[in-house]
Protein backbone atom coordinates (compact mmCIF):
# COMPACT_ATOMS: atom_id res chain seq x y z
CA UNK A 1 0.00 0.00 0.00
CA UNK A 2 1.57 3.30 -0.93
CA UNK A 3 1.90 5.49 1.47
CA UNK A 4 -0.01 8.60 0.24
CA UNK A 5 -3.33 5.74 0.94
CA UNK A 6 -2.18 4.45 4.30
CA UNK A 7 -5.43 5.11 6.16
CA UNK A 8 -4.85 7.68 9.34
CA UNK A 9 -5.65 4.89 12.37
CA UNK A 10 -2.07 6.27 13.46
CA UNK A 11 -1.91 9.75 14.57
CA UNK A 12 -2.51 12.51 12.25
CA UNK A 13 -1.26 16.30 11.97
CA UNK A 14 -3.65 18.66 13.32
CA UNK A 15 -5.08 20.71 10.17
CA UNK A 16 -5.24 24.60 10.30
CA UNK A 17 -7.56 25.94 12.80
CA UNK A 18 -10.72 27.45 10.67
CA UNK A 19 -13.78 29.91 11.18
CA UNK A 20 -16.31 27.30 11.16
CA UNK A 21 -16.63 28.53 7.07
CA UNK A 22 -13.90 26.63 5.07
CA UNK A 23 -11.33 29.32 5.99
CA UNK A 24 -8.26 28.98 8.30
CA UNK A 25 -7.45 31.77 10.58
CA UNK A 26 -5.72 33.88 8.30
CA UNK A 27 -8.21 33.52 6.51
CA UNK A 28 -7.30 31.36 3.18
CA UNK A 29 -9.75 29.68 1.92
CA UNK A 30 -8.84 25.75 1.92
CA UNK A 31 -10.31 21.62 1.43
CA UNK A 32 -10.90 19.38 3.85
CA UNK A 33 -9.61 16.24 2.93
CA UNK A 34 -10.67 12.55 4.09
CA UNK A 35 -8.18 11.80 6.58
CA UNK A 36 -7.22 8.67 4.10
CA UNK A 37 -4.13 11.11 3.51
CA UNK A 38 -2.19 11.05 6.42
CA UNK A 39 1.14 12.26 4.71
CA UNK A 40 1.88 15.73 6.15
CA UNK A 41 0.76 18.90 4.42
CA UNK A 42 -2.13 16.49 2.87
CA UNK A 43 -4.55 16.77 5.22
CA UNK A 44 -5.59 20.61 4.53
CA UNK A 45 -5.56 21.13 0.68
CA UNK A 46 -5.42 24.94 -0.31
CA UNK A 47 -8.78 25.68 -2.81
CA UNK A 48 -7.55 29.11 -4.29
CA UNK A 49 -4.07 28.68 -4.51
CA UNK A 50 -1.33 26.25 -5.80
CA UNK A 51 0.02 24.32 -2.57
CA UNK A 52 3.45 25.22 -1.20
CA UNK A 53 4.69 21.13 -1.93
CA UNK A 54 3.57 18.90 -4.35
CA UNK A 55 1.73 15.20 -3.23
CA UNK A 56 1.83 12.03 -4.84
CA UNK A 57 -0.42 11.68 -8.12
CA UNK A 58 -2.53 9.00 -6.22
CA UNK A 59 -3.57 11.55 -3.63
CA UNK A 60 -4.05 14.50 -6.14
CA UNK A 61 -6.00 12.40 -8.19
CA UNK A 62 -8.26 11.03 -4.94
CA UNK A 63 -8.88 14.90 -3.77
CA UNK A 64 -10.30 15.12 -7.40
CA UNK A 65 -12.19 12.67 -7.35
CA UNK A 66 -13.83 12.99 -4.66
CA UNK A 67 -14.25 16.17 -4.96
CA UNK A 68 -16.54 15.28 -8.64
CA UNK A 69 -18.45 12.70 -6.77
CA UNK A 70 -20.92 15.60 -5.76
CA UNK A 71 -21.88 16.11 -9.65
CA UNK A 72 -24.73 14.64 -10.74
CA UNK A 73 -24.98 11.26 -12.53
CA UNK A 74 -23.82 11.70 -16.32
CA UNK A 75 -26.44 8.06 -16.86
CA UNK A 76 -29.13 10.11 -14.88
CA UNK A 77 -29.27 13.28 -16.82
CA UNK A 78 -31.86 13.84 -18.80
CA UNK A 79 -30.92 17.30 -19.65
CA UNK A 80 -28.16 17.03 -21.65
CA UNK A 81 -27.75 16.16 -25.24
CA UNK A 82 -23.82 15.27 -24.89
CA UNK A 83 -23.00 12.07 -24.80
CA UNK A 84 -21.85 10.35 -22.10
CA UNK A 85 -20.96 7.07 -22.86
CA UNK A 86 -18.56 5.46 -25.46
CA UNK A 87 -17.08 1.78 -25.10
CA UNK A 88 -13.87 0.45 -23.54
CA UNK A 89 -12.46 0.45 -26.84
CA UNK A 90 -12.93 4.42 -27.84
CA UNK A 91 -11.81 4.60 -23.75
CA UNK A 92 -8.73 3.48 -24.86
CA UNK A 93 -8.55 5.60 -28.33
CA UNK A 94 -9.00 8.34 -26.63
CA UNK A 95 -6.21 8.11 -24.11
CA UNK A 96 -3.71 7.02 -26.77
CA UNK A 97 -4.51 10.35 -29.12
CA UNK A 98 -5.77 13.17 -26.45
CA UNK A 99 -2.03 14.29 -27.04
CA UNK A 100 -2.81 15.09 -30.63
CA UNK A 101 -2.93 18.76 -31.84
CA UNK A 102 -5.84 18.92 -34.29
CA UNK A 103 -4.29 21.99 -35.31
CA UNK A 104 -0.85 20.72 -36.42
CA UNK A 105 -1.56 19.25 -39.76
CA UNK A 106 1.74 19.49 -40.48
CA UNK A 107 2.95 17.27 -37.28
CA UNK A 108 -0.08 14.51 -37.41
CA UNK A 109 -1.05 14.52 -41.10
CA UNK A 110 -2.69 11.34 -40.74
CA UNK A 111 -4.90 12.90 -38.17
CA UNK A 112 -5.60 15.40 -40.54
CA UNK A 113 -6.51 12.83 -43.32
CA UNK A 114 -8.93 11.32 -41.07
CA UNK A 115 -10.75 14.51 -40.67
CA UNK A 116 -11.16 15.33 -44.23
CA UNK A 117 -12.09 11.32 -44.65
CA UNK A 118 -14.85 12.18 -41.59
CA UNK A 119 -15.99 15.12 -43.77
CA UNK A 120 -16.29 13.30 -46.69
CA UNK A 121 -18.33 10.58 -45.11
CA UNK A 122 -20.83 13.33 -43.93
CA UNK A 123 -21.16 15.06 -47.21
CA UNK A 124 -22.22 11.94 -48.68
CA UNK A 125 -24.74 11.26 -45.46
CA UNK A 126 -26.06 14.29 -46.38
CA UNK A 127 -26.14 13.99 -49.99
CA UNK A 128 -24.11 16.59 -50.71
CA UNK A 129 -24.36 16.67 -54.85
CA UNK A 130 -20.60 16.55 -55.25
CA UNK A 131 -19.11 14.41 -51.76
CA UNK A 132 -15.81 13.83 -53.45
CA UNK A 133 -14.79 17.97 -53.48
CA UNK A 134 -16.68 18.85 -50.15
CA UNK A 135 -15.59 21.72 -48.04
CA UNK A 136 -16.26 21.20 -44.41
CA UNK A 137 -14.19 21.34 -40.67
CA UNK A 138 -14.59 19.55 -37.51
CA UNK A 139 -15.09 22.39 -35.03
CA UNK A 140 -14.93 21.91 -30.64
CA UNK A 141 -18.72 21.74 -30.48
CA UNK A 142 -21.86 22.54 -32.82
CA UNK A 143 -22.09 26.45 -31.77
CA UNK A 144 -18.74 26.88 -33.14
CA UNK A 145 -19.82 25.33 -36.69
CA UNK A 146 -22.99 27.67 -36.35
CA UNK A 147 -20.71 30.26 -35.66
CA UNK A 148 -18.62 29.39 -38.89
CA UNK A 149 -21.60 28.95 -40.87
CA UNK A 150 -23.05 32.26 -39.88
CA UNK A 151 -19.71 34.18 -40.48
CA UNK A 152 -20.03 32.52 -44.02
CA UNK A 153 -23.40 33.88 -44.61
CA UNK A 154 -22.46 37.30 -44.24
CA UNK A 155 -18.91 37.29 -45.66
CA UNK A 156 -20.97 36.00 -49.04
CA UNK A 157 -23.54 38.69 -48.12
CA UNK A 158 -21.37 41.49 -48.04
CA UNK A 159 -19.61 40.45 -51.49
CA UNK A 160 -22.53 40.67 -53.13
CA UNK A 161 -23.56 44.23 -51.78
CA UNK A 162 -20.02 45.36 -52.40
CA UNK A 163 -20.06 44.20 -56.28
CA UNK A 164 -23.58 45.32 -56.87
CA UNK A 165 -22.27 48.90 -55.37
CA UNK A 166 -24.11 48.57 -52.53
CA UNK A 167 -24.01 49.37 -48.65
CA UNK A 168 -23.58 46.02 -46.61
CA UNK A 169 -23.67 47.86 -43.15
CA UNK A 170 -26.76 46.70 -41.80
CA UNK A 171 -27.14 42.41 -42.06
CA UNK A 172 -29.81 40.46 -40.32
CA UNK A 173 -30.27 36.91 -39.87
CA UNK A 174 -33.51 35.59 -39.59
CA UNK A 175 -34.62 32.65 -36.98
CA UNK A 176 -37.34 31.58 -34.93
CA UNK A 177 -37.12 32.39 -31.08
CA UNK A 178 -36.70 28.87 -30.27
CA UNK A 179 -33.11 29.05 -31.67
CA UNK A 180 -30.32 27.69 -29.42
CA UNK A 181 -28.09 31.00 -27.97
CA UNK A 182 -25.33 30.29 -30.08
CA UNK A 183 -27.28 32.30 -32.65
CA UNK A 184 -27.74 35.41 -29.88
CA UNK A 185 -23.92 34.82 -29.57
CA UNK A 186 -23.23 35.11 -33.22
CA UNK A 187 -25.49 37.81 -33.85
CA UNK A 188 -24.01 39.85 -30.96
CA UNK A 189 -20.14 39.13 -31.70
CA UNK A 190 -20.34 39.93 -35.65
CA UNK A 191 -22.72 42.85 -35.55
CA UNK A 192 -25.42 41.07 -37.40
CA UNK A 193 -29.21 41.85 -36.38
CA UNK A 194 -31.15 39.08 -35.18
CA UNK A 195 -34.40 38.83 -36.57
CA UNK A 196 -36.31 36.26 -34.10
CA UNK A 197 -39.80 35.40 -35.31
CA UNK A 198 -41.57 34.57 -31.74
CA UNK A 199 -43.40 31.36 -31.59
CA UNK A 200 -46.83 31.36 -30.38
CA UNK A 201 -49.97 29.24 -29.81
CA UNK A 202 -49.35 25.54 -30.52
CA UNK A 203 -47.09 26.51 -33.22
CA UNK A 204 -43.49 26.34 -31.84
CA UNK A 205 -40.86 26.79 -34.80
CA UNK A 206 -40.12 28.69 -37.61
CA UNK A 207 -43.20 28.91 -40.74
CA UNK A 208 -42.74 30.17 -43.99
CA UNK A 209 -45.07 32.48 -42.97
CA UNK A 210 -42.66 34.12 -40.45
CA UNK A 211 -40.02 34.10 -42.24
CA UNK A 212 -40.71 35.76 -44.84
CA UNK A 213 -42.31 38.90 -43.20
CA UNK A 214 -39.00 39.59 -42.47
CA UNK A 215 -36.82 39.11 -45.09
CA UNK A 216 -35.14 42.32 -47.08
CA UNK A 217 -32.37 43.05 -48.64
CA UNK A 218 -30.18 42.49 -45.56
CA UNK A 219 -31.13 39.26 -44.81
CA UNK A 220 -27.75 37.14 -45.01
CA UNK A 221 -29.79 33.98 -44.37
CA UNK A 222 -32.13 32.12 -42.63
CA UNK A 223 -31.38 29.30 -40.07
CA UNK A 224 -33.94 26.52 -39.70
CA UNK A 225 -33.43 23.76 -36.36
CA UNK A 226 -33.26 20.14 -37.17
CA UNK A 227 -33.96 19.07 -33.44
CA UNK A 228 -34.84 21.89 -31.44
CA UNK A 229 -33.69 22.31 -27.70
CA UNK A 230 -37.05 23.02 -26.33
CA UNK A 231 -39.20 19.99 -27.96
CA UNK A 232 -36.78 18.02 -30.18
CA UNK A 233 -38.91 19.14 -33.14
CA UNK A 234 -37.76 19.76 -36.69
CA UNK A 235 -38.82 22.60 -37.90
CA UNK A 236 -39.96 22.45 -41.90
CA UNK A 237 -37.01 22.56 -43.71
CA UNK A 238 -38.21 21.76 -46.90
CA UNK A 239 -40.93 24.05 -46.76
CA UNK A 240 -38.62 26.81 -45.42
CA UNK A 241 -36.81 26.33 -48.76
CA UNK A 242 -39.61 26.41 -51.43
CA UNK A 243 -41.06 29.73 -49.88
CA UNK A 244 -37.25 31.24 -50.14
CA UNK A 245 -37.19 29.57 -53.77
CA UNK A 246 -40.66 31.35 -54.78
CA UNK A 247 -39.36 34.27 -53.11
CA UNK A 248 -36.41 34.44 -55.31
CA UNK A 249 -38.45 34.01 -58.54
CA UNK A 250 -40.36 36.98 -57.37
CA UNK A 251 -38.23 39.23 -56.23
CA UNK A 252 -34.71 38.40 -57.39
CA UNK A 253 -33.68 38.03 -53.45
CA UNK A 254 -31.63 34.97 -53.28
CA UNK A 255 -31.73 34.47 -49.62
CA UNK A 256 -29.57 31.17 -48.52
CA UNK A 257 -31.11 28.45 -45.58
CA UNK A 258 -28.16 26.77 -42.85
CA UNK A 259 -29.44 24.22 -40.93
CA UNK A 260 -29.16 23.78 -37.54
CA UNK A 261 -28.41 19.85 -37.47
CA UNK A 262 -26.67 19.93 -34.02
CA UNK A 263 -28.73 16.96 -32.85
CA UNK A 264 -31.33 16.44 -35.84
CA UNK A 265 -28.32 16.01 -38.59
CA UNK A 266 -26.99 12.58 -36.77
CA UNK A 267 -30.66 11.19 -36.86
CA UNK A 268 -32.66 12.09 -39.86
CA UNK A 269 -30.26 10.01 -41.98
CA UNK A 270 -31.08 7.26 -40.13
CA UNK A 271 -34.24 7.42 -38.52
CA UNK A 272 -35.66 9.16 -41.01
CA UNK A 273 -34.00 8.97 -44.36
CA UNK A 274 -36.83 10.20 -47.04
CA UNK A 275 -37.29 13.18 -45.25
CA UNK A 276 -35.59 16.46 -46.76
CA UNK A 277 -34.10 18.47 -45.34
CA UNK A 278 -30.58 18.14 -46.31
CA UNK A 279 -28.24 18.84 -49.35
CA UNK A 280 -30.92 17.62 -51.65
CA UNK A 281 -32.33 21.26 -51.30
CA UNK A 282 -30.77 23.40 -53.60
CA UNK A 283 -31.76 26.44 -51.05
CA UNK A 284 -29.41 24.81 -48.20
CA UNK A 285 -26.22 26.07 -48.26
CA UNK A 286 -24.62 24.85 -44.89
CA UNK A 287 -25.21 22.39 -42.42
CA UNK A 288 -24.12 21.55 -38.93
CA UNK A 289 -24.28 19.07 -36.47
CA UNK A 290 -22.53 18.08 -33.36
CA UNK A 291 -20.30 15.10 -33.30
CA UNK A 292 -20.74 14.73 -29.45
CA UNK A 293 -24.26 14.95 -29.31
CA UNK A 294 -25.77 11.90 -31.73
CA UNK A 295 -22.83 11.50 -33.37
CA UNK A 296 -21.97 9.68 -30.38
CA UNK A 297 -18.75 11.03 -29.13
CA UNK A 298 -18.01 12.08 -26.08
CA UNK A 299 -17.82 16.30 -26.00
CA UNK A 300 -16.37 18.42 -27.74
CA UNK A 301 -16.61 18.04 -31.25
CA UNK A 302 -18.79 19.72 -34.06
CA UNK A 303 -18.96 19.96 -37.86
CA UNK A 304 -19.49 22.18 -40.17
CA UNK A 305 -20.04 21.46 -44.14
CA UNK A 306 -20.81 23.40 -46.92
CA UNK A 307 -23.04 22.01 -50.17
CA UNK A 308 -20.23 23.59 -52.44
CA UNK A 309 -17.10 24.99 -52.37
CA UNK A 310 -18.47 28.54 -53.47
CA UNK A 311 -21.02 28.80 -50.26
CA UNK A 312 -17.70 29.22 -48.43
CA UNK A 313 -16.05 31.92 -49.15
CA UNK A 314 -12.26 31.86 -49.67
CA UNK A 315 -11.03 34.63 -47.86
CA UNK A 316 -11.83 32.56 -44.76
CA UNK A 317 -9.97 29.80 -45.50
CA UNK A 318 -6.24 29.23 -44.24
CA UNK A 319 -4.40 26.86 -46.26
CA UNK A 320 -1.65 24.56 -44.78
CA UNK A 321 0.52 22.34 -46.72
CA UNK A 322 1.18 18.32 -45.81
CA UNK A 323 2.21 15.61 -46.92
CA UNK A 324 2.88 17.09 -50.74
CA UNK A 325 -1.18 18.62 -50.44
CA UNK A 326 -2.96 21.42 -49.35
CA UNK A 327 -5.42 21.66 -46.22
CA UNK A 328 -7.59 24.27 -45.75
CA UNK A 329 -8.53 25.37 -42.24
CA UNK A 330 -11.32 27.10 -40.92
CA UNK A 331 -12.11 28.07 -37.41
CA UNK A 332 -12.62 29.91 -34.73
CA UNK A 333 -10.29 27.82 -31.92
CA UNK A 334 -6.48 26.46 -32.14
CA UNK A 335 -5.56 24.40 -30.74
CA UNK A 336 -7.24 21.25 -29.36
CA UNK A 337 -7.25 17.60 -28.97
CA UNK A 338 -7.73 15.37 -32.32
CA UNK A 339 -8.98 12.49 -30.02
CA UNK A 340 -12.84 13.32 -30.49
CA UNK A 341 -12.06 13.50 -34.40
CA UNK A 342 -10.42 9.83 -33.86
CA UNK A 343 -13.63 8.69 -32.15
CA UNK A 344 -16.16 9.85 -34.58
CA UNK A 345 -14.26 7.80 -37.32
CA UNK A 346 -13.89 4.85 -35.06
CA UNK A 347 -17.64 5.52 -34.65
CA UNK A 348 -18.45 5.21 -37.95
CA UNK A 349 -16.12 2.09 -39.01
CA UNK A 350 -17.45 0.21 -35.73
CA UNK A 351 -21.21 1.71 -36.40
CA UNK A 352 -22.01 2.28 -39.94
CA UNK A 353 -25.38 2.93 -41.26
CA UNK A 354 -26.98 0.36 -40.10
CA UNK A 355 -25.38 0.59 -36.79
CA UNK A 356 -26.07 4.07 -35.95
CA UNK A 357 -29.73 3.12 -37.13
CA UNK A 358 -30.11 0.68 -34.25
CA UNK A 359 -28.90 2.74 -31.77
CA UNK A 360 -30.95 5.94 -32.30
CA UNK A 361 -33.69 3.54 -33.12
CA UNK A 362 -33.44 2.37 -29.38
CA UNK A 363 -33.34 5.71 -27.91
CA UNK A 364 -36.54 6.56 -29.97
CA UNK A 365 -38.13 3.62 -28.81
CA UNK A 366 -37.39 4.62 -25.48
CA UNK A 367 -38.76 8.06 -25.97
CA UNK A 368 -41.61 6.75 -27.11
CA UNK A 369 -42.44 4.37 -24.68
CA UNK A 370 -41.78 7.16 -21.76
CA UNK A 371 -43.78 9.96 -23.59
CA UNK A 372 -46.90 7.32 -24.16
CA UNK A 373 -46.98 7.24 -20.61
CA UNK A 374 -46.24 10.21 -18.92
CA UNK A 375 -48.91 12.03 -21.84
CA UNK A 376 -51.30 9.08 -20.51
CA UNK A 377 -51.14 10.96 -16.80
CA UNK A 378 -53.67 12.76 -15.83
CA UNK A 379 -51.45 15.79 -14.19
CA UNK A 380 -49.82 16.02 -17.98
CA UNK A 381 -50.26 17.85 -21.33
CA UNK A 382 -47.52 15.86 -24.22
CA UNK A 383 -46.47 18.39 -26.67
CA UNK A 384 -44.07 15.98 -28.69
CA UNK A 385 -43.38 12.59 -28.05
CA UNK A 386 -39.96 11.63 -29.85
CA UNK A 387 -40.36 10.54 -33.12
CA UNK A 388 -38.18 13.34 -34.54
CA UNK A 389 -35.11 13.51 -32.57
CA UNK A 390 -35.57 10.57 -29.08
CA UNK A 391 -36.67 14.47 -27.44
CA UNK A 392 -39.97 14.82 -25.86
CA UNK A 393 -41.44 17.31 -23.92
CA UNK A 394 -44.79 17.92 -21.70
CA UNK A 395 -46.63 20.86 -19.54
CA UNK A 396 -48.76 20.60 -16.71
CA UNK A 397 -52.42 19.93 -17.56
CA UNK A 398 -54.83 22.39 -16.13
CA UNK A 399 -56.09 21.99 -12.79
CA UNK A 400 -52.70 21.35 -10.77
CA UNK A 401 -52.28 24.08 -8.51
CA UNK A 402 -50.74 22.88 -5.93
CA UNK A 403 -47.25 22.00 -7.70
CA UNK A 404 -45.65 22.74 -10.91
CA UNK A 405 -42.93 21.27 -13.20
CA UNK A 406 -40.25 22.53 -11.21
CA UNK A 407 -41.59 21.23 -7.83
CA UNK A 408 -41.47 17.88 -9.99
CA UNK A 409 -37.82 18.43 -11.52
CA UNK A 410 -36.54 19.27 -7.63
CA UNK A 411 -38.38 16.13 -6.13
CA UNK A 412 -36.86 13.77 -8.95
CA UNK A 413 -33.52 15.13 -8.24
CA UNK A 414 -33.75 13.70 -4.53
CA UNK A 415 -33.73 10.28 -6.45
CA UNK A 416 -30.93 11.68 -8.55
CA UNK A 417 -32.74 12.05 -12.01
CA UNK A 418 -31.70 15.60 -13.65
CA UNK A 419 -35.18 16.44 -15.49
CA UNK A 420 -35.14 20.30 -16.97
CA UNK A 421 -38.15 22.66 -16.75
CA UNK A 422 -38.18 26.04 -18.11
CA UNK A 423 -40.36 28.17 -20.12
CA UNK A 424 -40.85 28.08 -23.75
CA UNK A 425 -39.18 31.56 -25.36
CA UNK A 426 -40.46 35.02 -26.03
CA UNK A 427 -44.21 34.85 -26.50
CA UNK A 428 -44.56 31.40 -25.01
CA UNK A 429 -43.13 32.71 -21.63
CA UNK A 430 -46.42 31.94 -20.01
CA UNK A 431 -45.94 28.12 -21.11
CA UNK A 432 -43.60 26.30 -18.71
CA UNK A 433 -42.64 22.47 -20.05
CA UNK A 434 -40.34 19.41 -18.70
CA UNK A 435 -38.09 17.76 -21.23
CA UNK A 436 -36.56 14.25 -21.33
CA UNK A 437 -33.42 13.74 -23.76
CA UNK A 438 -33.06 9.94 -24.39
CA UNK A 439 -29.72 9.13 -25.47
CA UNK A 440 -27.20 6.35 -26.21
CA UNK A 441 -26.90 4.50 -22.80
CA UNK A 442 -30.58 5.20 -21.15
CA UNK A 443 -32.21 2.09 -22.10
CA UNK A 444 -35.86 0.45 -21.33
CA UNK A 445 -34.82 -0.32 -18.19
CA UNK A 446 -33.68 2.46 -16.86
CA UNK A 447 -36.63 4.05 -17.93
CA UNK A 448 -39.07 1.88 -16.24
CA UNK A 449 -37.07 3.26 -13.27
CA UNK A 450 -37.63 6.48 -14.17
CA UNK A 451 -41.15 6.36 -14.80
CA UNK A 452 -41.37 4.65 -11.56
CA UNK A 453 -39.51 8.02 -9.84
CA UNK A 454 -41.41 9.77 -11.59
CA UNK A 455 -45.20 8.61 -10.79
CA UNK A 456 -44.22 8.46 -7.23
CA UNK A 457 -43.12 12.15 -7.39
CA UNK A 458 -46.22 13.16 -8.56
CA UNK A 459 -48.44 10.94 -5.76
CA UNK A 460 -46.28 12.70 -3.47
CA UNK A 461 -46.78 16.42 -4.49
CA UNK A 462 -50.41 15.45 -5.36
CA UNK A 463 -50.91 14.06 -1.58
CA UNK A 464 -49.40 17.60 -0.28
CA UNK A 465 -51.81 19.72 1.82
CA UNK A 466 -50.50 23.06 0.44
CA UNK A 467 -48.11 24.13 -2.82
CA UNK A 468 -44.67 24.46 -1.76
CA UNK A 469 -42.81 27.23 -1.14
CA UNK A 470 -41.27 28.76 -4.18
CA UNK A 471 -37.33 29.26 -5.14
CA UNK A 472 -36.41 32.95 -4.91
CA UNK A 473 -32.76 32.43 -5.25
CA UNK A 474 -32.97 31.99 -9.15
CA UNK A 475 -32.12 28.31 -8.92
CA UNK A 476 -35.43 27.84 -11.05
CA UNK A 477 -33.06 29.53 -14.29
CA UNK A 478 -30.71 26.44 -13.74
CA UNK A 479 -31.24 24.84 -17.50
CA UNK A 480 -29.92 27.12 -20.03
CA UNK A 481 -30.16 26.19 -23.79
Amino acid sequence: MSHAHTRAAVTRSRPAATNGEGRTTNGHHRLEVNPLFSRAGESDVPRYRLPDDSMEPATAYQVVHDEVMLDGNARMNLATFVGTWMDDHADRLAAETADKNMIDKDEYPQTAAIEARCVRILADLWHSPDPESAVGVSTTGSSEAAMLAGLAFKRRWAAARHAAGKPAAKPNLIMSSAVQVVWEKFANYWDVEPRYVPVHGDVHHLTPEGMLSRVDENTIGVVAILGQTYTGIYEPVKELAQALDDLQARTGLDVPLHVDGASGAMVAPFLQPDLEWDFRLERVHSINASGHKYGLVYPGLGWALWRKPEHLPEDLVMHVSYLGGDMPTFGLNFSRSGAPVLLQYYLFLRLGREGYRRVHQTSQDVAVYLSGAIGAMDQFDLLTDGTDIPVFAWALAPGVEKWDLHDLSRTLRERGWQVPAYPMPADREDLTVMRVVVRNGFGLDLARLFLDDLERAVAWLDALDGPLPKETTGERAGFHH
